[in-house]
């Protein structure tokens, strides 16, 4: 699964890569968590003849989809990610699928290579060539009974490849520049027509880097997290025992 990421790209070099009217500043973000607040870029409304203006707009959305049909949030999970091979079938996602697929910019993702009963090695898996990528995202916005709406979104993913298979069985999607305009057509692309891009990137895409467990408070925020490192059993098993550790900081992952 795809349950922590990173933007370290800038709000310009953003809004190029995805074809964007210029962004708001936004600082480097290092541990983007599930609930927080993620920029998604999606189709806008069709421009009129002549015009230069981008035809996708971005928002803001909380990472964590919920679909229009639920009626007590606190009892319905946290959909950060859908897979890929029944996103079509799910009713969670059927809607979204169709109406509204996104583009989720990130820098890299962090994944846990678990062993035994520890919380697991984190990696910080980025693309070789470095810069931006995008991510298959899906965005549904909900209606709370007392009237206001919340955007929502969650990531999609798929088998991981040979690449980072010994990390994790899961990866998320990754869409090609080439294929934004057809990803992001939700007019005349039906989510049948879009199926075949929802595969693993290919083996070599990515560079998975083991860091420290500094990644799995959702607190470090800083890139300190993504430096090169290893987590020691005898350190983790330590850190476990010491008081006051917060044992819960994984639980959505």
């Amino acid at each position: 699964m795809c349950g922590r990421f990173a933007l370290t790209a800038t709000p310009h070099q953003t809004a190029a890569f995805l074809g964007l009217a210029e962004l708001e500043g936004f600082p480097p973000r290092y541990n983007i968590a599930p609930s927080q607040p993620v920029l998604m870029a999606l189709a806008g409304p069709p421009r009129g003849p002549g015009s230069n203006l981008p035809d996708r707009q971005a928002m803001l959305v909380r990472w964590g989809l919920i679909p229009a049909w639920v009626e007590d949030t606190k009892a319905f999970p946290l959909l950060i990610n859908a897979r890929s091979e029944n996103v079509l079938q799910k009713a969670s996602f059927k809607t979204a699928m169709r109406h509204r697929r996104a583009l989720v910019p990130a820098s890299g993702f962090y994944e846990w290579q678990q062993s035994g009963s520890a919380k697991g090695q984190p990696y910080w898996i980025r693309p070789r060539r470095g810069g931006v990528v995008a991510l298959a995202g899906l965005i549904e916005t909900y209606s709370e009974p007392g009237g206001s709406e919340m955007d929502t979104g969650a990531i999609i993913t798929t088998e991981a490849n040979a690449g980072i298979a010994h990390v994790h069985d899961r990866m998320p999607v990754v869409i090609e520049e080439r294929d934004f305009a057809r990803w992001l057509d939700c007019r005349t692309q039906e989510p049948r027509h879009v199926l075949d891009l929802l595969k693993p990137a290919a083996p070599d895409f990515f560079e998975a880097i083991p860091v420290s467990d500094l990644v799995n408070r959702v607190g470090n925020t800083g890139p300190e997290i993504q430096e090169r490192g290893i987590v020691s059993p005898q350190a983790e098993k330590l850190r476990r025992q010491k008081p006051g550790a917060d044992e819960n900081q994984m639980s959505l992952f």
